[in-house]
């Protein structure tokens, strides 16, 4: 149960890192002087009311960074091309006797499978005293 349980957690992980690393961003900063004003992840950041006053006065206070978070484009996929014919011979008898290599035995009936033991009253062995030494 625990087992499964282990598995089904780290098979979601494993997924969902392999999703953000192919995830790209940006995340855009507003600056007014050296005071953080607006940061905005896949939008554009607010600018402050002094960006419109520095268009008339011509002075340069604020500033925008822009950082590109840039994810993995391609994943590696080789195919079976990729691997020389020692290989290829390995993984497909490893293939075939891992599907047609194992066979299940017949079902077999159990004849006392809905049998209900006796009560026991008392143990019979402790009041003979036989004991099995």
């Amino acid at each position: 149960m625990i087992k499964l349980m282990l598995h089904k957690v780290f098979t979601s992980l494993l997924a969902l890192i392999v999703l953000f690393s192919t995830v790209s961003f940006t995340v855009e900063k507003h600056f007014c002087g050296d005071v953080l004003v607006d940061v905005g992840v896949f939008v554009e950041a607010e600018k402050c009311e002094m960006e419109a006053l520095e268009t008339l006065q011509k002075k340069n206070c604020c500033k925008d960074e822009v950082d590109v978070v840039v994810g993995q484009d391609e994943l590696s996929m080789s195919s079976i091309d990729d691997l020389d014919l020692e290989q290829q011979q390995f993984l497909y008898a490893f293939t075939y006797s891992l599907i047609f290599g194992f066979e299940s035995l017949p079902k077999q009936k159990v004849p006392h499978a809905n049998y209900s033991p006796p009560l026991i009253v008392s143990d019979i062995q402790v009041l003979d005293q036989v004991f099995i030494i």
